[in-house]
């Protein structure tokens, strides 16, 4: 290798380069090249540190590559909580959608309910959520994302059951059983800007699976949407609404100062998925 060729690649004077040289095999105790007439040459020693630099090299790159990715958010981690198991077809192909443009990116869900959600994403215990917009919490940073229609679910026995559809007003001589946490009525108040405040409403602090279940066991009838209804379960069934008003907004919910460039990415592209599809 000649001095003189280094030196002018790298715009140094060749006696820049010489020094340096001799400043490092001072530092390592080692010769690493052999100097005569034809340039400079490796010594055993500088090949065996060669290999160790070549490592140290490429673990920067590594390193580099790596910074370089996570601060576009290719890749990383998302944190997801959602309120209704992302069982239908929206929830469900926007996810799909996702999985395939961020290949990279671990997903990870957290099915809560409506204190749970708001408490873990003010704890930073999750990066983003969907929450049904009738359960956001005041000044939630967040955005529409789908609109998903409203079924009955009835105990199959039950005469409405056989009806190609029903109307508010023929749910409203029912029980209503609904879903309600330890301070929290936003399912219950939902329920009744559809069907009113004389309902007869049973609340119940369970999952929509248990609730499902005791419509089943003829304690009452409730509203579901229209994913959840493509689960059966045994003794419900599920009959369309014929209003206009019968769906449930689901919105994407973030913390405003969350800086994670995956994160942002997710809340990007779920915003555009929605947008270019119509979802809201």
């Amino acid at each position: 290798m000649s001095l003189t060729r280094a030196a002018e690649m790298l715009g140094l004077n060749a006696s820049t380069i010489s020094r340096r040289i001799t400043r490092v095999e001072d530092e390592l105790g080692v010769t690493l090249f052999e100097r005569g007439r034809s340039g400079l040459r490796l010594t055993e020693a500088g090949r065996f540190m060669m290999i160790h630099v070549q490592r140290s090299l490429d673990d920067i790159e590594a390193l580099i590559r790596a910074g370089q990715n996570n601060g576009h958010g290719l890749t990383g981690k998302v944190r997801l909580g959602v309120r209704l198991p992302p069982i239908g077809e929206l929830l469900r192909s926007l996810l799909g959608a996702w999985r395939v443009a961020a290949s990279d990116v671990d997903l990870i869900v957290y099915e809560m309910n409506d204190h749970e959600l708001r408490a873990a994403i003010a704890e930073r215990r999750l990066d983003v959520a969907f929450v049904p917009r009738h359960a956001l919490w005041p000044k939630a940073t967040s955005m529409p994302a789908y609109r998903e229609a409203l079924v009955a679910a009835l105990p199959s026995v039950h005469p409405l059951s056989a009806r190609p559809a029903v109307t508010w007003e023929l749910l409203r001589d029912e029980v209503v059983l609904t879903q309600e946490w330890e301070g929290s009525h936003t399912a219950l108040e939902f329920f009744a800007s559809f069907l009113g405040s004389g309902v007869r409403f049973s609340a119940h602090p369970a999952s929509k699976q248990t609730v499902l279940g005791l419509v089943a066991a003829g304690y009452g009838v409730t509203l579901a949407t229209a994913s959840q209804g493509t689960v059966g379960i045994p003794g419900v069934t599920y009959v369309p609404i014929a209003e206009q008003n019968a769906w449930v907004m689901v919105d994407l919910v973030w913390a405003a100062d969350r800086e994670e460039p995956v994160v942002g990415r997710f809340v990007a592209f779920i915003r555009d998925e929605a947008r270019s599809r119509g979802l809201g």
